[in-house]
């Protein structure tokens, strides 16, 4: 048995590493089986939003069990749901019977990633805060990165990625049983009775506090969603090949990975909200060169990366940025919240792209990224103002109160 933080912490990433190699490949792998059965891209796109609306539906209430039950069990319960719908996959053949398992899915994983997000930022000091949720967004990105790369089992065996990833899944989860004392362990208390209608109170009081970082979850949502779904569409289109395809994906990850630890550490210096500013203008301006980029493999993976280094930590920053300035006892709620925002941007991602790319034959597909990246630049700098001029009220409001209670005495 392992009882040390950086057993769990290792644990938990490898555990959240192979749920993110699972989407990773689930993603592309099907867009390229539907367009080889010439199924539309926007239906393609709507089909790939069942993985995301799983995640959202369980964010409403995967609240009151993780409370109820503890991390360990959702854990368990999640991965082994998940394990056995991607085995499912290969038997149950069709599009219907594979957007109910996209479905299921999205919530199982969702019950993994939750618990194991939320228990790291329950138990993380926070003045390491940064480069933990940093490693630990690394080990998904690592995952997510090779997992394109594996669907290209496809080309030897329709079901074989299908397996490979189960089996995967099905070995990880079980690391979990190492853990000292993770039977018992359960988040925070705030003394409020477990209800559904606690956990939209929560939600309320989060929003309220911290509407913003929840932006950043939806936008790597719109991103992650939306590239892995349609640019398989869109590079096949332009003329590239699937192998091609499989190289370019992973250069994002590949990006984000690279970076993502300096960034976690440097928003531990710097300050979020500045960080986050910086890094929204850079990505935007990848995006704008990526439209004039066309069938040009090197300059796709030399751009890819880019992107990925400067908007593939979002929804990591995201989460850091929510426990900066939420209190500890609503971190479930705002993890949920990143969860649900994220799955927002997943379901409209593909849904969006697919239908552009349907609409306008591939034209503007990468402005249209960079319109939602400059829209959230706006925001923040937006809330970083307000959250300033209220701060300044309130420490004019102390000094006020302070000098009149010394002329009182």
């Amino acid at each position: 048995m392992l009882d040390s933080f950086r057993a769990k912490f290792i644990i938990l990433s490898i555990i959240v590493a192979i749920s993110g190699f699972s989407q990773g490949m689930l993603l592309p792998l099907i867009a390229y089986i539907f367009e080889h059965r010439a199924i539309d891209a926007s239906i393609s796109g709507i089909h790939a939003s069942g993985l995301y609306i799983g995640v959202f539906l369980s964010a409403l209430f995967i609240e009151v069990p993780l409370r109820k039950y503890g991390y360990r069990k959702l854990i368990v319960a999640g991965g082994l749901i998940v394990s056995l719908a991607l085995l499912a996959f290969p038997i149950l053949d069709g599009i219907i019977f594979w957007f109910i398992l996209r479905l299921i899915v999205g919530v199982a994983d969702n019950a993994l990633h939750f618990s194991t997000q939320t228990w790291l930022t329950d138990t993380t000091p926070r003045h390491k805060i940064g480069r933990v949720i940093a490693f630990y967004g690394l080990f998904f990105s690592a995952g997510f990165m090779i997992g394109p790369k594996v669907s290209e089992l496809v080309e030897i065996a329709e079901p074989l990625p299908f397996i490979v990833s189960g089996v995967l899944t099905m070995l990880a989860w079980p690391l979990i049983f190492l853990l000292k004392g993770a039977k018992d362990e359960k988040p925070s208390d705030n003394g409020v009775p477990i209800s559904f209608i606690s956990t939209l109170v929560n939600f309320k009081n989060v929003l309220k506090s911290s509407w913003v970082v929840f932006l950043f979850p939806l936008m790597f949502g719109v991103l992650e969603g939306s590239l892995h779904t349609n640019f398989p569409v869109y590079g096949l289109r332009e003329g590239l090949e699937y192998a091609d395809i499989t190289w370019i994906l992973p250069a994002f990850s590949f990006g984000a990975i690279l970076f993502q630890i300096p960034i976690g550490a440097l928003g531990d210096k710097i300050g979020r909200p500045i960080l986050v500013s910086i890094l929204l203008l850079l990505g935007g301006s990848v995006f704008i060169l990526l439209e004039f980029v066309k069938s040009s493999l090197p300059m796709y993976i030399v751009l890819f990366a880019l992107a990925g280094a400067c908007l593939g930590s979002m929804y990591s920053l995201g989460i850091t940025y929510m426990t900066d300035i939420t209190p500890r006892f609503n971190l479930p709620a705002g993890n949920l919240m990143a969860g649900i925002f994220f799955s927002v941007g997943s379901i409209s991602g593909p849904v969006l792209g697919g239908t552009l790319i349907d609409a306008s034959n591939g034209t503007s597909y990468f402005i249209f990224f960079s319109i939602i990246v400059v829209i959230l630049f706006i925001c923040n700098v937006l809330f970083i103002w307000r959250r300033k001029i209220l701060s300044e009220e309130f420490k004019e409001r102390m000094e006020r109160e302070h000098e009149s209670s010394t002329h009182n005495y």
